[in-house]
């Protein structure tokens, strides 16, 4: 960023937290008030922000495809790096949602959240990190679970975290797609589905797509965590003894079975190179598609594939 647009942007965020909205929490409009700040926002909250008509499971889904972009301070282009507030602007911008670009701009935007009790996956995160500068200058996206996704640093990546006490939360999406559950997957083909909150919390954890990981379980158990099969594969997500003692999971605990499945299918996707290979090493075993080369001949397998990925394309 050069010189003048470094300026501008401190111009923008300065101007930014002129009087924030009041129904915003007394953290932040105390520290507008130490800053010595007044006069009106520049830009309204509802100027701020285009209709939207997503789900917040929607806007999870699509922040799990920016996990692992570096950080970069004012970057706004995932090829070369996001900040913090690049990185929401560009979620919601994938879903045709327009918000402000800076961390200050987009805590105007939307409306209040009272607190992370009451925080829906899709909400805005905003912190107050610099002691020296009252006003947000951090925001993340969160996801539900005490975690969020952001890019927190110059050295890191986009990723999961822990969410801690933010000083404001703001909520974009309209009240009428946030009152009903927001455990849909993209298209909002989770709703009404067994364990949709899990799926969707376990997606963003690993980079996994959440309805991806529904089909899994539809195919495998029809979403009975009591499920045992005549080979031994137990629970949900119906998994070997062998294989669920090497990834630590309790295959009778559907939450713990989930993670396992989106953490096991992320590092099979990773070491097969498509969704499909995964599918299949996650069926007829890792050793079985590299001896072969890509898919088993096996009708088994094989069906076991198209299954999935029809179920995951009608999930998503």
């Amino acid at each position: 960023m050069d010189g003048l647009t470094a300026v501008h942007s401190r111009i923008g965020q300065i101007q930014a937290r002129f009087a924030p909205p009041v129904t915003q929490n007394a953290a932040w409009t105390s520290a507008a008030s130490a800053a010595g700040l007044t006069g009106s926002s520049p830009t309204s909250a509802t100027a701020a922000t285009t209709a939207a008509t997503g789900t917040g499971a929607e806007v999870v889904g699509a922040a799990t495809k920016y996990l692992g972009v570096p950080y970069k301070w004012g970057g706004t282009d995932p090829a070369t790096g996001l900040d913090c507030s690049g990185f929401t602007q560009r979620v919601y911008a994938d879903l045709g949602i327009s918000i402000p670009r800076t961390s200050s701009q987009q805590a105007t935007a939307g409306r209040p959240v009272a607190s992370l009790a009451e925080a829906q996956p899709g909400d805005l995160v905003f912190f107050d990190n610099t002691s020296s500068r009252p006003g947000i200058d951090h925001v993340g996206l969160y996801i539900g679970g005490g975690k969020m996704i952001a890019a927190p640093q110059a050295g890191d990546v986009v990723k999961v975290q822990d969410v801690g006490n933010p000083t404001l939360i703001r909520r974009v999406l309209p009240e009428s797609t946030t009152t009903s559950p927001v455990t849909a997957a993209a298209g909002g083909g989770l709703a009404g589905v067994p364990y949709a909150d899990l799926f969707t919390q376990a997606g963003a954890r690993h980079g996994v797509s959440p309805a991806l990981l529904a089909a899994v379980a539809k195919t495998e158990s029809g979403f009975n965590s009591s499920a045992v099969s005549s080979a031994g594969a137990t629970g949900l997500m119906q998994f070997m003894p062998a294989t669920a003692k090497g990834l630590g999971v309790d295959a009778t605990d559907p939450a713990s079975s989930i993670d396992g499945a989106a953490r096991y299918l992320s590092q099979l996707t990773k070491q097969f190179g498509s969704t499909e290979l995964a599918l299949a090493a996650y069926n007829a075993g890792p050793g079985t598609v590299q001896r072969h080369g890509g898919i088993p001949p096996y009708a088994e397998t094989q069906s076991y594939v198209q299954k999935v990925t029809r179920a995951a394309e009608a999930y998503a």
